[in-house]
């Protein structure tokens, strides 16, 4: 049993582990064998005021407390991840499907580096500086709430929260209900490094209860959500109401421009990586390739072969690369996506709604590639957050960028090309917050967001830490 376990049912409040007061309990089901692996409190309105107004009883001192000191925390909640970094991967592996490779490579470091980068950007950071006249102080923005989904579970918590702490901020979190187990690992680090009651809180329950009395509370400063635009929509609806700070990060359909003079086969298996990554479950996932019209037929061949390369099954069985779905919603919601995909006239190039009768327990959805896409089909407009790539032709440059700017999101993009500078070029045009040229490797200083419906606001690095932080001019 992992240690998470310890903490069943219980919420951390002012710098105390409690017992959730509606004494009811929502069970967290491992999507690879559909059994009960923990529970977490369903939480209520009155659990978020407590926690809002600790987080507010002890802002003043913790805003106060020296950007030296609040780095030794954050180094030291950071040594923390590293010691527990096999047993953050089991969990999460185990509460969201996340294959073992992944969960310890990704899942488990990504929390660690964000709290090593926020403590490294406060060695050298000027909260004041000269403009002119005045005397420019940036100070932090206040109690910050923050709503987190599941499928990147304690990375989604490490990047909002770690940045937050540096910044003098105080925090209460919900994570998602549906995998909140890697989060209580971290506020079991975060007690063990001494973080002054009240700084950290972690409130366990649902959105509808939980999440919208934080995102709705007048003694919350700001409130950033990671989820889905729908739910983004609501959390801005109820913050209006105290004319709070809001940042989202949302929905994605990021489009993988594969310009004519790229090497096909590095930019369909680049390609089909980037839009299976997670089991698909990634909101910057390329789901929609776009190719020259003369080499469809040659793309196909490609992406066909490398998904069918893709094993899926058990999380932590040697080889898997595709775990299960977080959920039986999620898988049927999926297939649902597929079966529209086949009925509005897409070729179903491999995969589909089925998977092999062994596979008959678990959440599990099989590698999908579709082909000859066009704009107006569902698979091409909608967000399926699962293994299911959509191949698009194009005859010209301009009709490329256009079909990637065709969408209400505008999170991740990509561009292959043999010429670094005429990708760039491209990039430039597409209206969106990340394009990857050639598969550019991940940095976790570059501003992560989106344009229109993907959310407003920037994480990682110095943009994700600026988010928590007030300006205010002294003249």
């Amino acid at each position: 049993m992992s240690e998470a376990n310890v903490h069943d049912g219980q919420h951390y409040i002012n710098g105390a582990w409690v017992s959730g007061v509606s004494g009811e309990l929502i069970d967290v089901i491992n999507p690879a064998t559909e059994t009960v692996i923990g529970s977490v409190p369903a939480g209520t309105t009155d659990e978020v005021d407590t926690a809002v107004l600790a987080a507010r009883a002890a802002f003043d001192a913790w805003a106060s407390t020296s950007a030296e000191v609040r780095g030794k925390y954050l180094s030291a909640i950071a040594d923390g991840l590293k010691e527990r970094a096999a047993e953050i991967a089991d969990v999460v592996s185990r509460e969201m499907g996340s294959p073992s490779k992944m969960a310890t490579n990704v899942q488990a470091m990504l929390p660690l580096m964000s709290f090593t980068v926020a403590a490294d950007l406060l060695k050298g950071y000027e909260f004041e500086s000269t403009l002119g006249t005045s005397t420019i102080v940036r100070e932090p923005v206040g109690v910050v709430g923050a709503i987190t989904p599941w499928n990147y579970p304690l990375h989604q918590v490490a990047c909002k929260v770690a940045p937050a702490l540096a910044a003098g901020c105080t925090v209460v979190v919900k994570p998602s209900e549906i995998a909140p187990l890697s989060t209580v690992i971290l506020a079991e680090i975060i007690d063990a490094a001494g973080l002054p009651a009240g700084v950290f809180n972690l409130v366990q329950g649902v959105g509808p209860v939980v999440g919208e009395a934080i995102a709705s509370h007048p003694e919350v400063d700001m409130v950033s959500f990671t989820g889905s635009t729908r739910a983004g929509r609501r959390v801005s609806e109820l913050a209006s109401q105290t004319i709070k700070r809001v940042a989202l990060e949302l929905g994605g359909k990021s489009a993988n421009i594969i310009l004519d003079d790229a090497d096909l086969e590095k930019a369909v298996t680049s390609g089909v990586g980037a839009c299976y990554a997670n089991s698909g479950q990634t909101c910057s996932a390329l789901t929609r390739m776009l190719v020259p019209r003369a080499k469809l037929a040659e793309a196909e061949q490609i992406a066909k072969r490398v998904a069918d390369s893709y094993t899926i099954g058990d999380p932590f069985a040697e080889g898997t690369r595709l775990g299960p779905l977080v959920s039986g919603v999620q898988r049927d919601r999926v297939r649902g996506y597929i079966e529209k995909g086949v009925s509005e006239g897409a070729k179903l190039v491999t995969g589909g709604a089925t998977v092999p009768d062994e596979l008959s327990t678990g959440y599990y959805v099989a590698p999908t590639v579709f082909s000859e896409v066009t704009t107006d089909m569902t698979i091409a407009r909608e967000e399926i957050f699962g293994p299911v790539l959509s191949i698009i032709a194009y005859d010209t440059e301009d009709e490329a960028v256009s079909i990637a700017n065709d969408t209400v999101y505008g999170l991740g993009g990509g561009v292959w090309s043999g010429d670094t500078e005429h990708a760039r070029a491209v990039a430039k045009r597409m209206r969106t917050g990340q394009v990857a040229i050639n598969g550019g490797e991940f940095n976790p200083l570059a501003p992560f967001g989106g344009y229109k419906q993907s959310g407003n606001g920037r994480e990682w690095g110095p943009f994700g830490f600026e988010e928590f932080l007030e300006v205010k001019a002294l003249t």
